[in-house]
């Protein structure tokens, strides 16, 4: 075992327990997957036990190096490429040797690692980053770039297990299929936190994390997504049960409560009527209330923990249920030319072009396409030309008239300065009235208390149910809609309600994702390759 967790429980103030009396460990050449929603506290876990936190409780146990990948949003951003990966000292003690330097602390931080630029180059031409000098500050690093020098320097030590968490966020298709072959390949113990598909299904096993709790499935995604089929199943008869149980339990409290009135008038007779003692009357009386307010107790604990069983299962289905309603109306006749592209390119403002060779392409009415290529490939700049955010310069670029929605990864519909009812009411081209806009919000899981919360405090899946919700919001269904890497930064459970959605979308889709399994499910037929 390299890694053992006991007794593990953290929380967060007020008093958010994320983790509960924890128990796991990591044996050796184990390639193991953490999954679960978003909040769970996957990425404070993984903190945890490469030690940059301390539980509030329990312990860690160590018993072999280790390395962690973690993700990044700027908080190396003030260090070189050297220190983000810890060996700057060594390099600059091989330095100071070379140049005739002969102190001992130099000899002693380098240990037995001269060849470490020489390692350092062929790992950075292995994960395509030769270009990168070791000096260079990580601010100037691309997201897939400062991710693939993590991974580079994996190998720069001799780590027993490897952390990672999300490693695949920022990776383009390329870098992606590197990732998975290097997982495939690697001989060390990996813990992996992720959402990629493809990635979990090279692990095993995958460990949820949810509620506090760690849920051990003893396989690989296929077997896991097969075990929560399983457990899906089941809930929803025992959805069914509690929806039995629960009208049972309602009539069961009133019974009490009828049953418990009748006792209460015969004891007021028999009172007046001077049978029974007082004394023993009140005590009867007494007892009775107190039976009655138990039971009332009791019922009503089980209905509100049915309830909130009912509620939580059937959430992610409700709203795709309604997109898949808001979709169920073809926009437009198959076949019709929406976008039609002849030489296009992109100039920069010295004159260079964007695509060495430029575009011919067609969108009709129906297709659905992928948008591919690397990072830095104009992705991004080809949506904006589609959509008119960009004009033309090379080239013929013939767009029809066509309504259009973009969903990006940022979901830049939202406007963050307003509250989520003022974005809804804002997006209200169906003129809904007030009653109407507030069932809808609702409909798509935002309450009352919910109305007023600025959309800046919302996290990544309540974000998108709200864009959702606006999208039904509009007059018609688009002709045409527009994903961009729609599924980063969004837990399973948020992607699969997105899959089923857009799976059902009869109009236009063109998408650019990285995500194979979700091109393949939401029945992307064609590719376009920038």
């Amino acid at each position: 075992m390299l890694l053992t967790a006991q007794h593990i429980h953290f929380q967060l103030p007020p008093n958010r327990v994320l983790f509960d009396d924890l128990h796991f460990t990591l044996d050796k050449n184990e390639h193991a997957a953490i999954t679960g929603d978003n909040g769970a506290g996957k990425s404070t876990l993984l903190k945890i036990l490469a030690g940059q936190l301390a539980p509030q409780s329990g312990s860690i146990v160590r018993s072999a190096p280790l390395y962690y990948v973690p993700q990044h949003f700027g908080q190396f951003n003030d260090r070189t490429v050297a220190q983000v990966l810890g060996i700057d000292a060594k390099i600059h003690a091989l330095q100071a040797i070379l140049s005739g330097d002969t102190q001992e602390a130099h000899f002693d931080a380098l240990g037995d690692d001269w060849d470490i630029m020489e390692r350092c180059e062929q790992l950075f031409a292995r994960w395509n980053i030769a270009h990168i000098p070791l000096t260079v500050n990580f601010s100037q690093l691309s997201g897939g770039e400062k991710t693939r020098a993590f991974l580079a320097g994996s190998d720069l030590t001799a780590p027993a297990a490897i952390l990672l968490d999300e490693p695949t966020n920022h990776l383009d298709k390329t870098a992606r299929a590197q990732l998975y072959d290097w997982v495939t390949r690697n001989s060390k113990s990996l813990l992996i936190v992720s959402h990629d598909r493809q990635l979990l299904e090279l692990c095993s096993p995958i460990w949820e994390l949810n509620n506090a709790r760690l849920q051990v499935y003893g396989g690989n995604y296929a077997f896991y997504e097969k075990k929560k089929a399983e457990e899906t199943a089941a809930l929803q008869q025992q959805i069914a049960h509690a929806e039995k149980s629960l009208k049972e339990a309602r009539a069961a409290q009133q019974q009490a409560f009828e049953r418990q009135q009748r006792e209460n008038a015969r004891g007021h007779k028999s009172r007046s009527e001077g049978n029974i003692p007082k004394i023993l009357m009140n005590g009867r009386r007494d007892q009775a209330a107190k039976t009655t307010a138990r039971t009332q107790e009791v019922h009503a604990e089980k209905v509100a923990g049915l309830q909130a069983t009912l509620d939580a299962a059937s959430a992610s289905d409700q709203v795709a249920r309604i997109m898949k309603g808001h979709f169920a109306t073809p926009p437009g006749h198959k076949g019709k030319i929406l976008v039609q592209a002849e030489q296009l390119n992109y100039a920069y403002a010295d004159g260079d072009t964007l695509w060495p060779q430029p575009l011919d392409f067609i969108i009709k009415s129906g297709d659905r396409l992928a948008i591919a290529g690397n990072n830095g490939s104009g992705k991004s700049t080809l949506i904006k030309l589609i959509t008119g955010q960009l004009p033309s310069q090379q080239g013929r670029l013939y767009v029809a008239p066509f309504s259009s929605l973009v969903l990006d990864q940022d979901y830049s519909s939202i406007d963050r300065s307003k509250t989520v009812r003022q974005q809804a009411a804002a997006s209200n081209d169906i003129k809904a009235e007030e009653g109407k806009l507030n069932t809808m919000l609702v409909r798509f899981l935002f309450g009352p208390d919910d109305w007023d919360k600025p959309c800046s405090a919302l996290s990544g899946g309540e974000t998108l149910r709200l864009a959702l919700c606006c999208m039904t919001l509009r007059s018609q269904s688009p002709d045409m809609i527009i994903l961009d890497e729609p599924t980063n930064n969004l837990d399973l459970t948020n992607i699969q309600m997105l899959t089923q959605i857009f799976a059902a979308y009869q109009g236009t889709l063109v998408v650019v994702s990285h995500d194979a399994r979700f091109l393949e499910e939401t029945g992307v037929t064609e590719t376009l390759q920038l």
